[in-house]
């Protein structure tokens, strides 16, 4: 989303971007999204091929290397949220309000049924008779792209108080006790829907989610100013951000709803007090990621370093790479699981709700460092595809091909 038409370059802009056929990419912000990519895989490949018998943020029985592997990966979703809202911006230029309002809604609309269907039967169930339906992370990007559709044609501030009020106040909220639809479609991970027969279970509340993508996009003012400026802003509000995080949760008294606790050792209370609350994400969860996202933003500005060139193929790339990597890592799970097994079990059966998204047999698991193997096989692998399909979308104006 960050290709964009000009008509003339901005001087203060290629400062950190690289021109291409007449269009404009932030590397800085490619950087950084490809980085919350090639994280996600490690995620998803830990889900599919690692071990279910410990909850990594349980702090009772987890271990270090488990708990970070998860908590690395919290920086995900708060830094494609945010990096959508961005992207939004710097595809204003050469568009009029109702213009991008328009092809924000469409997107919106796409990605909703992207989450429903492709990503749902190919990516996470291999089963196009599943009854079981999660209302994921792109059914949530999609709304916060409607959303602001429609906040697109406010003033920048107007837009950026509406994202610090969601993501400030909406911990708030947390004392209201609802299993109404409505309620768990905007704050609670609950289901809508659960029979025998269908369920529906959202995953990704809106607030807060829309409230960040409303703040990335305020935050793609800035690439019109100077360098220097823009990066003194992004390193302030990184560091802002993240001892706001470190001295909210030492006082435990408001944004999050898991408080920490002293632990029988260092390294337990540690985890404890990083464990906060991602779903839906809370306060705290969000300062905790959107800090150190704000700081690798200032410290890649004015371009991509060799060595982080090809992480920004990634980033220029996202809802391909995303609609590709997950089929690939279940592909892979039930390779390994039919060499292990002699069958593939539940890999391609209809899960139930409890066995979500497939049916792994007993004993099914494999340890991180294996799960680490697998994770650099699946991101080395899709490096080729990726760079092809950027270099299409660099070469031709199609907007079709914005939609991918």
């Amino acid at each position: 989303m960050t290709a964009i038409a000009l008509t003339r370059p901005d001087a203060n802009i290629t400062d950190a971007s690289a021109l291409s056929n007449g269009r404009l990419r932030v590397a800085a912000v490619d950087i950084v999204r490809g980085l919350a990519m090639i994280l996600m895989a490690l995620d998803h490949t830990r889900d599919f091929l690692g071990s279910g018998s410990v909850n990594p943020t349980d702090v009772a029985h987890t271990t270090a290397a488990l708990f970070l592997t998860r908590w690395i990966t919290h920086f995900c979703a708060p830094t494609f949220f945010l990096l959508t809202g961005t992207s939004a911006h710097l595809a204003r230029r050469g568009r009029s309000a109702r213009e991008l309002s328009q092809y924000l809604f469409a997107r919106g609309l796409w990605l909703m049924l992207l989450d429903v269907t492709v990503f749902r039967w190919l990516g996470l169930q291999f089963n196009f008779s599943s009854h079981v339906i999660i209302l994921n992370v792109l059914w949530a990007l999609g709304w916060a792209m409607v959303t602001l559709s429609l906040l697109v044609h406010l003033p920048r501030p107007a837009i950026a108080a509406f994202g610090i009020l969601l993501i400030g106040g909406h911990n708030l909220l947390d004392s209201i006790h609802s299993s109404q639809a409505p309620w768990t479609l905007l704050h609670v991970q609950n289901f809508i829907l659960r029979t025998p027969a269908h369920s529906i279970l959202v995953v990704y509340p809106l607030i807060p989610w829309v409230g960040v993508t409303a703040l990335g996009y305020s935050l793609g003012a800035i690439y019109s100013w100077p360098r220097e400026r823009r990066k003194a802003l992004l390193f302030g509000c990184g560091i802002g951000m993240t001892a706001a995080f470190l001295a909210l949760r030492a006082i435990d008294a408001y944004g999050d709803p898991a408080p920490w606790s002293t632990q029988h050792s260092a390294l337990q209370t540690a985890i404890s007090f990083l464990d906060t609350t991602k779903y839906p994400p809370s306060l705290l969860f969000l300062l905790m990621t959107l800090g150190p996202a704000l700081l690798l933003l200032a410290a890649f500005d004015g371009g991509a370093p060799r060595l982080m060139r090809p992480v920004s193929v990634y980033g220029k790339v996202p809802l391909f790479y995303f609609l590709v990597h997950v089929p690939l890592i279940h592909l892979l799970a039930a390779a390994a699981c039919y060499a292990r097994y002699g069958q593939a079990h539940g890999m391609f059966e209809t899960p139930s709700v409890s066995q979500f998204p497939v049916a792994f047999p007993v004993g099914w698991g494999f340890s991180l460092p294996v799960v680490y193997l697998a994770w650099i096989g699946v991101v080395v692998s899709l490096y080729p595809l990726c760079s092809w399909y950027a270099a299409v979308k660099m070469r031709r104006a199609s907007p079709w091909l914005s939609y991918i």
